[in-house]
């Protein structure tokens, strides 16, 4: 598969390779070539490890594949192309919508676009086969969004799959979990992450794809997203944060500064703070250097993921809040 020219591979739908989840692979098979296919399943798993990947490796099969010995697809095949680019009209693929105004996406999934999904299963298949729906983030729907899903859950048209993706499942109604088959998806292993990293990031180096592997957790979708937002340099500063000797006021504020310069930047730098913090306070049980004493570290990162969640919500100053963040783990 070829990439784009910064070496980033494609998203989802056009990627044709998948790293791992081979036991998920012979549920799937398993149940399709049986003809005992459940109409709606449920991907579940930690962000970034490919449940929206193996999603769309899933619908090719059904829609141009049915080979009973794996779920691979040839690229070439005309159906293939078309649901790459999103032409493919027995697929119906949706997940977040765009907001203009703030220019970035929705933070809900609403109910107009889960609608679209009964106008599509009613229609005859185009092709002679099945219809599919990939649902990605499927956790994000709000109240009527959710409720809209339900009834199309509870009568089920024939020779229709529906595949809800969602890394916090516990959030769906728990009538549409019922009514899914659950697949768990678990992380990558680091040889597993090395693999699809070398194919990912081709352009990398060894060494800064290995720290990639140990950051992401077995995701190889955080690694892209770690990559993308110079995620190595980041975690140098958490770990500037978590020293011994943490930083003063000034650094504090040139620390901020260097996270806003990336796009993401916010959001990255405290999720791997957040690790940082989890990953110390287990050595601490365990005996082993954990966290400097004197703070009250598992209540300083509540109020950290409090004070992120209401700044990306209200759109707050983003450098006051890093900088306030730091403050509390500095013990000022």
């Amino acid at each position: 598969m070829a990439g784009p020219d910064n070496g980033i591979a494609a998203g989802p739908r056009e990627q044709h390779w998948l790293v791992g989840h081979e036991d998920a692979e012979r549920t799937l098979l398993h149940d399709a070539v049986g003809a005992r296919l459940h109409h709606a399943w449920l991907f579940a798993g930690p962000p970034g490890i490919g449940k929206a990947t193996l999603a769309f490796r899933f619908a090719r099969w059904l829609l141009a594949g049915r080979d009973g010995g794996s779920l691979a697809v040839d690229p070439a095949a005309p159906a293939v192309r078309r649901i790459a680019a999103g032409t493919h009209a027995d697929l119906l693929a949706i997940g977040r919508g765009y907001d203009e105004k703030r220019q970035r996406a929705r933070a809900e999934i609403v109910v107009d676009e889960v609608r679209p999904i009964a106008d599509f299963l009613r229609r005859t298949a185009a092709e002679g086969g099945r219809r599919v729906v990939i649902l990605d983030e499927a956790e994000l729907m709000n109240r009527s969004a959710a409720n809209t899903l339900l009834k199309i859950l509870e009568e089920p048209p024939p020779d229709a799959v529906l595949i809800l993706v969602s890394s916090v499942p516990g959030r769906l109604l728990p009538t549409i979990r019922s009514r899914c088959r659950r697949l768990r998806l678990q992380p990558l292993t680091p040889p597993q992450m090395e693999a699809a990293l070398a194919r990912l990031l081709p352009a990398q180096d060894a060494g800064s794809r290995r720290t990639l592997v140990a950051l992401a957790q077995g995701a190889p979708g955080q690694a892209l997203s770690l990559a993308a937002e110079d995620g190595i340099a980041l975690a140098a500063l958490v770990r500037e944060v978590l020293a011994d000797e943490p930083p003063g006021v000034s650094r504090s504020y040139a620390m901020a500064d260097i996270v806003l310069r990336r796009d993401r930047g916010f959001a990255t730098f405290l999720s791997l703070l957040g690790d940082g913090i989890s990953e110390a306070l287990r050595a601490a049980s365990r005996g082993g250097v954990g966290v400097r004493p004197g703070i009250d570290w598992f209540s300083a990162w509540q109020e950290i993921r409090r004070t992120q969640d209401e700044t990306e919500r209200f759109n707050l100053d983003k450098r006051q809040a890093l900088i306030a963040s730091l403050g509390l783990l500095s013990g000022r």
